[in-house]
């Protein structure tokens, strides 16, 4: 995007600084919602409890590995914490198996990740058996690959225990084609602001969808009427969807669309505000974002400021990390992460 610089650098100067103090004091602002946290949770719980390891270590350089061989790794992971804490809390009630849990949820049947999350489960329990949390592992993995696919580095509390509950009925989540009021008051509901809202849907920076979603609520059937495209969606963006993505054929109902460019798909940033300002925006949910005045300039300003963003996307993450959690002597620590001890 062309920036145009004006000719009155007095007034650049001052803009700049109204807009670094704004961003300041919105940091600032969530730096201190996500201090209100459970006070049982708390930084480095488990420095000496696992003999001679360190669990953040062994947790980092079992994802890095990920990482380095599949990058997409970090969306799923950020899936995966959502709709983890969404429901009843960060609990790890989205990793049991077995008929009628929450894994088996239609919006949750697509969610991947599990695999790593198991994998670290195993190698901390050769370590020091019953003693780390699958609820645990999710948030330190997810805030690990956040950090390689150049996101903020942020800390986070330990302490969580595992639910002894996991429920379909439970599951529910926003849908692809919800109002921006429907959004904010959803994650209302999880104590986000609008504001932190808009910048935990920053996570779609790095996500994708597939073209049963948006064929025809916004491409092929807006409003209900057949062969009538969103007309909040860029026309050239369309265009391309309708010609080499998704054309509109069955066959097509799997193909992937990413939910930012492609070229920064697997980077943690801030385009997909801007693709936002330019009506790119994949899911009615998203776009719908900048067609309300109160939302839009929240994604105005942090399109603006990628460090804004990555620094309150850290605390947000956080606090959607602290939810419902159960501590002390509560729930238990599973012995595998897939099923109840």
């Amino acid at each position: 995007m062309a920036m145009v610089l004006l000719a009155n650098s007095g007034t650049i100067m001052a803009s700049a600084a109204r807009m670094a103090v704004a961003a300041l004091t919105v940091v600032v602002a969530v730096l201190s919602l996500a201090a209100s946290g459970s006070a049982q949770l708390r930084y480095g719980f488990y420095k000496g409890r696992c003999n001679s390891s360190d669990v953040e270590t062994v947790v980092q350089g079992i994802v890095k590995a990920r990482f380095a061989r599949e990058a997409p790794i970090v969306a799923y992971l950020l899936r995966l914490q959502f709709h983890e804490c969404a429901v009843n809390g960060c609990d790890g009630g989205l990793l049991i198996d077995g008929p009628g849990t929450e894994k088996t949820a239609t919006p949750n049947l697509s969610v991947k990740g599990y695999d790593l999350i198991a994998t670290i489960k195993t190698e901390l329990e050769k370590r020091c058996p019953g003693v780390v949390s699958c609820s645990d592992i999710e948030i330190l993995a997810t805030r690990d690959a956040v950090a390689l696919a150049g996101g903020p580095a942020y800390a986070v509390r330990t302490g969580r225990r595992d639910r002894r509950q996991s429920r379909a009925t439970d599951v529910k989540l926003p849908g692809a084609d919800y109002t921006s009021t429907q959004t904010t008051s959803y994650f209302s509901r999880l104590g986000l602001s609008p504001f932190e809202t808009v910048v935990l849907l920053g996570a779609h920076t790095v996500g994708a969808t597939h073209c049963s979603v948006i064929k025809n609520s916004r491409l092929y059937g807006y409003g209900g009427k057949p062969g009538t495209t969103d007309p909040s969606m860029d026309p050239a963006t369309a265009s391309v969807y309708k010609k080499y993505v998704c054309p509109n054929v069955m066959s097509s109902d799997g193909n992937a669309v990413f939910l930012d460019d492609q070229w920064t798909a697997l980077k943690v940033d801030n385009h997909y505000y801007k693709n936002l300002q330019l009506h790119r925006g994949v899911l009615s949910c998203d776009q719908n974002l900048y067609s309300d005045g109160s939302t839009r300039q929240i994604i105005d300003q942090l399109a603006n400021n990628n460090g804004a963003f990555l620094s309150a996307f850290g605390q947000v993450l956080v606090k959607l990390s602290e939810v419902n959690v159960l501590t002390g002597t509560q729930g238990e620590i599973r012995k595998v992460c897939n099923k109840f001890n």
